[in-house]
């Protein structure tokens, strides 16, 4: 289906990647409403509910709560027994030096 654009130029229907089951939990915002209320859809946002905003009544963004990543622990592998001779000089034979 093929239709003429808010431009009047001819464009293929804009595909919406939001299921309409997700849109019935969350609260859809036209641009005006959002940009009034910008904080209070941050909060929103900052209790785990995700928030669309609506440009004439079609979804174009979503809001959602960021998640900090989990705190890595560095040195995954189990530690290791290094030999009391580790940082001695090699011996010309080690490095193959010929004499």
């Amino acid at each position: 289906m093929t239709y003429f654009g808010d431009n009047g130029y001819w464009s293929e229907p804009t595909a919406v990647e939001v299921d309409q089951v997700d849109l019935v939990n969350m609260g859809q915002y036209n641009v005006q409403e959002a940009k009034t209320r910008l904080s209070e859809l941050l909060n929103l946002v900052e209790r785990g509910e995700d928030v669309v905003i609506a440009k004439s009544g079609r979804p174009v963004a979503r809001l959602v709560k960021i998640e900090r990543p989990l705190k890595r622990e560095l040195g995954f592998l189990a530690p290791l027994h290094i030999p009391d001779d580790f940082y001695e000089p090699w011996t010309d034979e080690e490095m193959g030096v010929a004499e």
